[in-house]
């Protein structure tokens, strides 16, 4: 992994995780998408999947992946969002994308992924960004469609079964691929 010095915007600084960051990050990510803390921003998957979202082995397989990185976006030195890049050849990937809850909905979300795709693309060279959603998640998709993502239709099963990733509530869960050009820089 190509380690880069943080990198401040505005009142936000971007620098990649360290394994020191992973307990922090694991609540980050909870508190994102699942249980009550979740419904206090429009992320939630509170109504479709219970459990947890991640854990600390997986969060510190991203950290530790030498193909990517897990970007942390602090302000004023505490931990606000992340997410994960990962190369893919001509491409990168874009996951584990969470802003804390009471902070969703003003325009954070948009800054961080542009920064993401600014970093995957000087990073990497790479000239297109994907990411799976969950399919039935229609305003985070139409969320992504506002920011240049493109439904593909290509699905990959949920991991049913798997507690690790969550207990599904229903039983149509699926993962749509998404992706974007990424001008050149």
């Amino acid at each position: 992994m190509d380690t880069a010095p943080p990198r401040d915007s505005g009142e936000l600084t971007f620098r990649d995780a360290t394994d020191a960051d992973v307990p922090a990050l694991v609540e980050l990510v909870q508190a994102a998408y699942r249980g009550d803390s979740s419904r206090a921003g429009w992320t939630t998957e509170a109504d479709i999947l219970e459990g947890q979202r991640t854990d600390p082995q997986g969060v510190l397989a991203v950290v530790e992946d030498p193909r990517g990185r897990l970007l942390v976006v602090e302000r004023d030195g505490a931990p606000v969002a992340c997410c994960q890049l990962e190369h893919r050849g001509e491409a990168a990937y874009f996951g584990m994308f969470a802003v804390r809850p009471s902070l969703q909905g003003g325009g954070l979300g948009k800054v961080i992924i542009a920064e993401a795709e600014r970093t995957a693309r000087d990073s990497w060279g790479v000239r297109e960004m994907q990411m799976t959603v969950i399919s039935v998640r229609e305003d985070l998709i139409a969320w992504y469609e506002r920011r240049g993502y493109r439904r593909t239709g290509k699905l990959s099963p949920f991991p049913y079964g798997d507690e690790r990733f969550g207990i599904p509530q229903r039983d149509d869960l699926a993962f749509e691929l998404l992706v974007k050009d990424l001008p050149a820089g």
